[in-house]
This record gives structure tokens, C-alpha cells and sequence, in this order.
């Protein structure tokens, strides 16, 4: 890393907001634009410049642009780790760009709560049909004949059904569970199914309404979590992955069942995604980041899009440099 364009990308006061943003998580190229209140291409310019100085990375996805941190204050060049301690010190002892700061993340968080409502509107126009609307790019059944067949060569336990929706995958994989909590925002989901579960026994069954990125369990409840048809919902997938790890028991199993990455746009708008599937390299990364061991993945060819089913064991304590090595051969 060279001085010269990390110096010249700290110069400009909308670059260090985006970083003390990207510092708390990734973020649309279209976010920051809303947030900084400045047209996109001019925020796609101060974007190239944190990029060619190393600071931030793009990812592509569909017709949208993601920036995130390329180093922090322990990890990355130098250089680089020393600009990230500036920053947070900067917050901390100059008064006016702090204010700044926690005014850019409170506009994020009201932009981020707009969009999150919208969602929630959406999902309690289609609560009655949501079984139909899943199946529109792919049939259920090869999709659930497979995870179930991944899922169940060893019991269960304690599943956490992440945003159960009808109850459809809390139903299936009850028979090889101790207990299923289903678990979702929408209340009009829940309701289904609760109708849908009503003939399982009290004590195998727990529907609980909450938020994906700020689960209502303790620390180690869960031996098995599933996500199915539910990350690509997620503004920061890597939030509600960490928030899984944390709630799950050593060497619990996980398993994310989800779009191979694609370009229908329609489905962000008609259809409230907030991301455009997940590529392997994307999903395993985060697996590994959140804490856990990924197997190799199955993929299951539609029409038109693909379905992934990635599954992984928490790993125990001390032994990240030898899983993000086995995370890197997953993903070539």
C-alpha cells in the first residue's frame, strides 16, 4: 500500500463518512448516495478512490454496487490499519464529525426501517399465497426431498426455523427434531403457521415473532438453524449469520437454503429481496466469518434460477486459520 493515494482518499470529508459508515457494515452504492444526500455518480467517485487506495471493496450485484471495509484496526496493511484507527479516534475527540457520523447512521437506520416496512407490507399481502409464490422459480419438493436428506443423517435436537413463514420446513423437519422454534417478523405468517402446525404436540413446537438480525434466544439454545428462502431478505446478511452463531450450541449445524447469485432485478422490486441470491464465495466467506465450517454445497439447477443448499458446523474455538484455508478450497 502506497501513501500517496491513501493520504489523498483521507483528504475529503464525504470519503471519511463513508468509511466511519462502512465501518459498522456493508453498504449499496445507492445507501451512501441517499445518506450523503450527493448524486450517485459522485459518490461512485469518491467509491473509486477509497477503492484504488485500498481502503473499501466493491462487489457487483445485479445493477447494484456494494462497498464494504477492506481493512480495519487488526487486520490489513499497516498503513491501512493506522487510517482506520485515525478514524475512530477522530469520532471520539472531534466533536463536529461525530455529530456528523451518528447523523449519517441515523439516516441509514431510517432509510434502512423504510425499506424494512415496505417488506413487512409486502409479506402480509401475500401471507395466504406465500407457498405458491415460493415455487415460482423452482418446485418445492426436489428442494425439500433435499435438504431434509442433509439435513437428517443425524437427529436434529433444538431447531431454530429462521423466518418460518407458513410453517412449511418447521412441518417437514419435525419428525427429526426434539423441538422446532419457528421463528418470524410477520404476524400474519405466524398466524398460518400456527393453523398449519396446530396438530403437532404443544411440547415439539414454539412459533415466536421477532427480528432475523436481533434474535430473542439465548446464547447456545439451538443444536440446528435453518434459513430457507430467507437470507436474500437480509440488508446485512452477515448480521443475522453472526446473530445464527451466537445462538447456536458448538458444532451445531447450519444450513442456508437460497438463490445462486442472479440478475432478476424485478425480484428486488416486486418481490422486497434485498439481495440478488448469494454467490459460493460470498456465502462461504460469511459462513467462515460468523464462525462456522462449510461443507461443499449442492446446487439444484431451475428454470431460470438455481438453488444452493450450503450447510456448515459451528467450529470450536481456536482453529480459524485452518477453516478459512478449507473455505478458500470450498470456494474455488
Amino acid at each position: 500500500m502506497r501513501i500517496d493515494p491513501l493520504l489523498r482518499a483521507l483528504s475529503d470529508p464525504t470519503r471519511l463518512r463513508i468509511l466511519r459508515l462502512l465501518a459498522h457494515m456493508e453498504l449499496a452504492v445507492g445507501e451512501l448516495a441517499q445518506v450523503l444526500g450527493q448524486s450517485q455518480p459522485r459518490v461512485s467517485r469518491h467509491v473509486r478512490i477509497l477503492c484504488d487506495a485500498g481502503l473499501a471493496e466493491r462487489r457487483k450485484e445485479g445493477s447494484w454496487v456494494f462497498l464494504r471495509n477492506a481493512t480495519s484496526e487488526s487486520s490489513g496493511p499497516p498503513l491501512a490499519r493506522a487510517a482506520a484507527r485515525l478514524l475512530t479516534v477522530a469520532e471520539q475527540d472531534d466533536a463536529l464529525f461525530a455529530e456528523q457520523c451518528g447523523e449519517d447512521r441515523r439516516h441509514l437506520a431510517a432509510i434502512r426501517a423504510a425499506r424494512e416496512a415496505s417488506a413487512i407490507a409486502y409479506f402480509a399481502r401475500h401471507a395466504q399465497e406465500w407457498d405458491k409464490l415460493r415455487s415460482l422459480h423452482m418446485p418445492d419438493a426436489p428442494v425439500e426431498a433435499a435438504l431434509e436428506a442433509m439435513l437428517t443423517k443425524a437427529p436434529l435436537g433444538a431447531l431454530l426455523d429462521v423466518g418460518t413463514g407458513t410453517g412449511r420446513m418447521a412441518e417437514l423437519l419435525a419428525p427429526h427434531a426434539d423441538r422446532v422454534t419457528g421463528l418470524d417478523k410477520s404476524p400474519d405468517m405466524l398466524r398460518i403457521a400456527r393453523a398449519r402446525l396446530q396438530a403437532l404436540p404443544a411440547d415439539k413446537i414454539d412459533l415466536v415473532q421477532g427480528d432475523f438480525g436481533a434474535l430473542p434466544f439465548a446464547d447456545g439454545s439451538f443444536d440446528s438453524v435453518l434459513f430457507h428462502q430467507v437470507l436474500h431478505y437480509a440488508q446485512d446478511p452477515g448480521t443475522v449469520l453472526a446473530e445464527a452463531a451466537r445462538v447456536a450450541r458448538p458444532d451445531a449445524r447450519i444450513a442456508v437454503v437460497d438463490f445462486a447469485a442472479h440478475d432478476r432485478e424485478e425480484l428486488r422490486e416486486r418481490h422486497a429481496h434485498a439481495r440478488l441470491g448469494f454467490s459460493d464465495e460470498q456465502m462461504l466467506g460469511l459462513l467462515s466469518e460468523c464462525g462456522f465450517d462449510a461443507e461443499p454445497p449442492l446446487a439444484l439447477a431451475g428454470n431460470p434460477l438455481t438453488i444452493k443448499i450450503w450447510t456448515a458446523h459451528k467450529r470450536p474455538a481456536g482453529s480459524s486459520a485452518a477453516n478459512s484455508r478449507k473455505q478458500e478450497t470450498l470456494s474455488q
